[in-house]
């Protein structure tokens, strides 16, 4: 099998926008891919990176589910056919995955919080959506102890070994 070194992509530049604290403010229950319909410019910008993800959470329109308040910032090199960075964008799902998470979205609480926008073997554009409950202060606390404690007791099993 040969590989063209135009089309072998490194994880690290597959990656276009990651959400860090999503998992740190949201209990993440599922995870699904989704597509996501760009303007042209915006493709570019993409690859060049800087596009924030932080804010951004899916939201229902009219049956659809767009990404909100995802900014990705406008791209220099281009002329007058430039995007807006911070517009509403189209999600592209099978209509059951769709109907899921729509039903989940209605429900109290839940929320469809993006994770990543990466690009795929083929290069389009993706974003990892994750199905997430906010997390309370109390729960932030428990998390942080655990991970604390896990970290200690690496700590302590490696001066074991020496």
């Amino acid at each position: 099998m040969t590989v063209s070194l135009g089309r072998l992509m490194r994880a690290s530049d597959r990656y276009a926008a990651v959400n860090r604290r999503a998992r740190h403010d949201y209990l993440i229950e599922d995870t699904l891919e989704a597509g996501l319909v760009l303007h042209g410019t915006e493709v570019k910008s993409l690859r060049q990176g800087g596009a924030s993800i932080a804010e951004a959470y899916a939201d229902e329109e009219k049956g659809e589910l767009f990404l909100v308040n995802a900014n990705i910032p406008e791209y220099r090199a281009a002329t007058h056919f430039g995007h807006q960075p911070k517009r509403p964008r189209k999600l592209l799902l099978h209509k059951r995955q769709m109907n899921r998470l729509l039903g989940a979205i209605r429900r109290e609480g839940v929320t469809l919080v993006p994770l990543s926008i990466y690009f795929n073997e083929r290069g389009r554009a993706k974003v990892e959506l994750g199905l997430a409950h906010g997390k309370r202060k109390a729960d932030r606390r428990a998390a942080e102890r655990d991970r604390d404690w896990q970290r200690s007791r690496a700590r302590l099993l490696r001066s074991r070994e020496l």
